[in-house]
């Protein structure tokens, strides 16, 4: 009976982790068609790439949950970073990099 028990518990559990995912975490299609793959870091969220000319590229790193994230974003092409924030509604993520506090960059970015 307590196997039992225990199994039905260790599949709930199973079954309930993906749902207790952040928004953020998964695999996102870029503005400039690569994947960026968002993942648990100690605290934060890490952004890597996946595909294209950057594949395994570092870009990023945010805090945060529900939807609201800041943190830091590399541009791979200019090697810059930049203070960046990200925002999710349903399956799109508005990327945005600023510098000086007030010259901003945003993108969209799409889950896959």
């Amino acid at each position: 009976m307590l196997r039992k028990l225990i199994a039905t518990g260790a599949l709930i559990v199973a079954m309930t982790a993906p749902a207790l995912a952040d928004p953020i975490e998964g695999n996102w299609k870029t503005k400039s068609g690569e994947t960026a793959a968002i993942s648990k870091c100690g605290g934060s969220f890490c952004v890597k790439l996946t595909t294209g000319d950057y594949s395994g590229k570092s870009i990023g790193k945010m805090k945060g949950a529900n939807g609201d994230y800041s943190g830091t974003i590399t541009d791979p092409k200019k090697d810059k970073t930049y203070s960046g924030s990200a925002s999710i509604s349903g399956k799109t993520m508005k990327m945005k990099g600023c510098v000086l506090g007030f010259l901003c960059r945003s993108e969209n970015w799409s889950k896959l």
